[in-house]
Formats: C-alpha cells, structure tokens, sequence
C-alpha cells in the first residue's frame, strides 16, 4: 500500500513538473524558472541535468514536494507554511510579524493587455507612478514587495464584468480599490494583476423617499452620499474615516462612531450586486427590508474583503436626519473611570448615539494639532438625539451617572457650529497624533470585546501602553466595546517595531481571552490574519477557505488577503 500510493504520487509528480518546465518557454512566468529551481534545488543540486544521475534521491524529493506543485498549479487548494517556504515567505500566518507581503509575479499576457485596453478605452493605465500609489495603502505601514501591473478605471458594472471574466481567463490577479482609507493592506498587490479602481463609478442611481432607501455605485464616499441626501431629510448613519466609499464599507463591513445607536454596515445594508470571479453578476436580494428568502449572501459578501467578488451596485438602508441633537463632554481623573461611565450609560437605557472615549495623550495630540487647551486628561464625549425635550433629558440623565463615577467639568452644547467643531475635533485624530511624532508611522488596534469586559481591558492596556517608550494614544468607541490604539514608531527603527508589535500583540491576545475580536471594524486585509484561527477556530477558517475556492476555483480575487496562508481544505 505505502508503495503503491509513493508510487502513484512520483508518477503525477514527474508530469507535473515535465509540464511546469515545459510551460516555462512558452507562459510569462517572470520567475517560473526560479520557482522551479528553488522547489527542486534545495539540496543544491541543479534540477534537469540531475534527473538521469540521481534518480532515487530526485524521485525521495519529488514524492515529499509534489503536493508543493499541486498547491503552485491550484493555490486554492492550500497555501500551507511548506508554500511559504518554498515561495521565499508570505505574511499573515500564526505568529507572522512581517509587515512586508511577499509574493508571486507573473507578466501579464500583451493579449490581456489590449483586451483591458478595448474594455476601458483610455480608462486605463501602465504608469509606474500610477501603479505604485495605487499599491501602496495611504494610512497603512503594511507594504508589498509587488505593486500592480494595470490600473483599470470602469464606469460601469458591464466593464467590471468583462475586466473580471478576462482576468479569470488568463489566471490574472485583481484587486479592487475604493477609498484607499483602510488601514490592514486590503488594496495590497502583493501579486501584481490589475487593480479595479472604482472611483469613477459613484452615482446615486436611485433615491426612494418615502421607503428611506438609496442605490448607489460603490465608487462614491459616504460623506459625497450624505450631502446628496440632506435637502431629502435623510442621511445615512455610517461614518468611518474621511474618504471612504461605500464599496470599500461594504467590503471591510466597517462601522464608525454612530455604530452604537444604528449598527454596522451589515445592518445598514439591504442587497448588492456583485461580480464574480468568472464574470457573472449576481444580485443577493430585492428591496423589502426584511427577507427569509435562501442563504444571506448579501452578509457573506459583506466584509469579504474583495475575496468572493467586486461590489458594483448597493442599496443602502437611510435614516431621518434627527429633529435635535445635543453634544456632551466629561473629563475624568483615570480612564476607568470614564469607561465605567461609558458601560454604566449603556446599561441605562439611554439611547445616546455616539459614546466615544479620549485618553488624556489623545487630548494632548489634539492640542498640539489644532491649537485647543483642553484639559488633558480622560475624555468622554456623547451625543443624543430626539425632540429637543428628549435630547435635554438624556443629557441631564448622563451628568448625574458621570458625577457618581468622578467626572468633571461636564460641559455640553447644542448650537450647530460648536457640535460640529467636537467631532470635527475627533473624526480627525490620527492626524493630531502625527503632529505629536513627525514623520512616524502608526500600528492601530481594533480590538472589541463584550461591553462589560471593556473597562477591563482599557485598563489594562493602559498600564502597558503607559509603560512603553513608545508614544501611544487611545481612542474609544465606548459604547459597543470597540477600542483603537494608535502606536507611533519609527519605520527606520527595528527596535521600534518590535515594540510596536509587542503592544499589539498584548492587547488582540488580552482582548481575545476576554471572548472578543482582533478587529471590530478595521476588517483583517494582511495585518490581522494571523489573529484568526485562534479567534475563530480551524474549521470556521476551512469553511471559509472551501466557500472562497467553490466562487474563485482559479484564486484571482484579491488573492493573499482575509484567510491565513496556512489553511488547508
């Protein structure tokens, strides 16, 4: 038996390497050659001239590496740590600290080139310059080795369609772009291919009133929507970071500090339309708010990520602007205390639509940026909305329960101007904290755990923050459990690195033990893959890795990205 399967095994092997050699002269493999002399040469011998001197030493090499080259032809199947070796390494595993994503390139083939070129028209471009911006994630120190060989601009879901299907026939990466605001190496190429760049596809396609809805292209950002929709009365509740579009928000299932009165992406969502990898565009649902009908693929596609398709068209759940809206502030002597404030708020009933926490190095960045002299201490800042009855009321209810947790100074307003200059102050705090260390980079938490654990872990976390040489701020959206830390370092310095990697690794793992996430709404792109098997388990990832080689059998969509390298089916 253990012959015969050995035997089985060398035979397939041996045609399937006469066949990557073969392909070598005639497919544009940049380092097909180097593939194979790598997988086959690690003993030092030269690979083809070694075959008729060394027949039992090769076929021993050839039995143990033939899985190596099933993966390379079908690396759907399992991107296993032996694959990482044998690619000269890759990111995101168990234990990776490697920011730098590695991977393989291939050129593109002229024929796929002038196919794009028909598609797009002059929407389309090889420009090194264009390619490297588009490679390079503009608030993120994650980078890759490769940058992409085409940047593509559609206008409309036909294009994306017929730009997929060409990609999947000639085995061509891609990787969609929206906003470039995500922060974990979505928009990486680590592979080369196409970049989709969906700017251009941003109109409102249709605004439903009475039924406070809207369809969108995925190409127009959240603040662009809001704009559109204010003379209407509406405006949709989501706001994460300045610039973000709502195909890149539906992709990284984002979220922001309203989450706690009106709920993530998932829930703000009604259907999509999407492409798939063969090109096929597949609508998840109709327009009636509530549905029982078949499997929920609009929440499958939702914080996929780019990996199962690219979104061209979204219906978007909308809300009443509120009649009146109070904003509160409360200073406190230690952080647990205003996030036991936070919890206590919640536990109240209270519906406060923003519960967002500063700590005092976060108040000091933002003194430093924008010339303020708030006191620099624990912050929280809230938000109510109602009648204006309503919103007095609620804020009268929080002092009381912010005085009996040693809060101070509690100050709130409710002229528009002044509301808008707080948030203002806050939607913009990492770049208040850059000011504090020009010219550094930051590594930014996304950890959230069940609301009763998380004065806990801002405690804790604190005391080793606090603790580092590094210069560390954290910012809270207190009322759901989700916290960020944002930890500046140099890039130059290793040192700082690894600190910075320390940090961040005490707080996923703390985090973790507390039955909570490594990402609350970041999404996980390359940073947080190494965090999933121990969050979600083995064979939660081998579902999804079976789910994503069923819809993407030839591995183009946003390849290298979401599930870890290491998961086998």
């Amino acid at each position: 038996m253990a012959f015969s399967y050995w035997y089985s095994r060398f035979s397939s092997s041996s045609r399937n390497i006469y066949r990557i050699i073969q392909s070598s002269s005639v497919h544009h493999f940049r380092n097909q050659s180097t593939y194979t002399v790598e997988a086959l040469n690690s003993g030092g011998t030269k690979p083809v001239r070694s075959w008729s001197s060394s027949l039992i030493p090769l076929a021993i090499a050839l039995s143990a590496g033939s899985i190596v080259f099933d993966i390379e032809r079908n690396p759907s199947m399992c991107d296993a740590a032996v694959v990482d070796d044998y690619r000269g390494g890759t990111v995101g595993g168990k234990d990776s600290t490697n920011p730098i994503v590695k991977g393989s390139l291939k050129d593109v083939p002229q024929e796929l080139i002038d196919e794009l070129s028909t598609i797009c028209g002059g929407n389309m471009t090889l420009d090194y310059d264009e390619r490297y911006f588009h490679g390079k994630p503009q608030n993120s120190f994650h980078k890759a080795v490769n940058i992409p060989d085409i940047v593509v601009f559609p206008r409309s879901e036909d294009e994306v369609s017929k730009i997929v299907r060409s990609c999947n026939n000639h085995r061509v990466p891609i990787v969609p772009y929206g906003g470039a605001t995500s922060i974990e190496g979505h928009t990486l190429s680590p592979h080369g291919g196409v970049c989709i760049d969906m700017s251009l596809m941003k109109n409102v396609k249709a605004l439903h009133v009475e039924d406070m809805d809207v369809v969108v292209e995925p190409g127009i950002g959240w603040m662009e929507l809001n704009e559109y929709l204010e003379p209407y009365g509406l405006f949709f509740p989501l706001d994460p970071g300045p610039g973000a579009s709502i195909g890149g928000m539906c992709a990284t299932r984002c979220s922001g500090t309203l989450a706690v009165r009106y709920g993530t992406m998932r829930d703000n969502v009604i259907n999509l339309k999407v492409v798939l990898a063969n090109g096929d565009v597949v609508k998840t649902g109709s327009r009636a708010r509530k549905s029982a009908a078949g499997y929920d693929l609009t929440r499958l596609i939702i914080g996929s990520e780019g990996t199962l398709g690219v979104i061209t068209e979204v219906t978007l759940r909308l809300q009443k602007i509120p009649q009146y809206s109070v904003v509160a502030m409360c200073n406190f002597p230690t952080i647990k205390d205003a996030a036991d404030v936070a919890i206590a708020t919640m536990l109240s009933g209270i519906q406060v639509s923003r519960v967002e926490l500063l700590d005092e190095v976060q108040v000091k960045a933002i003194n430093i940026a924008n010339g303020k002299n708030l006191p620099e201490v624990p912050t929280l800042m809230f938000e109510f909305i109602g009648t204006e009855a309503y919103s007095r009321e609620q804020t009268l209810m929080v002092q009381k329960i912010a005085s009996e947790h040693n809060g101070s100074d509690f100050v709130f307003a409710e002229d528009p101007e002044a509301k808008k200059e707080l948030w203002k102050i806050r939607k913009e705090a990492l770049w208040a904290c850059f000011a504090m260390e020009p010219g550094f980079e930051a590594m930014i938490s996304d950890v959230c755990v069940p609301l009763s654990r998380l004065a806990e872990l801002i405690s804790r976390s604190k005391e080793e923050l606090d603790a580092s040489p590094l210069v560390c701020v954290v910012v809270a959206h207190a009322g759901d459990g989700n916290f960020h830390t944002l930890i500046l370092f140099d890039p130059n310095n290793e040192e700082h690195k690894r600190e910075a990697e320390r940090l961040n690794h005490f707080m996923v793992h703390t985090a973790l033990s507390m039955e909570g996430t490594c990402t609350g709404e970041h999404g996980v792109g390359t940073g947080k893959m190494k965090y999933l098997e121990k969050e979600l388990g083995i064979e939660a990832l081998r579902t999804m890795k079976r789910i994503k080689t069923v819809l993407d059998p030839n591995n183009i969509m946003n390849p290298g990205k979401l599930i870890p390298p290491h998961v086998c089916i």
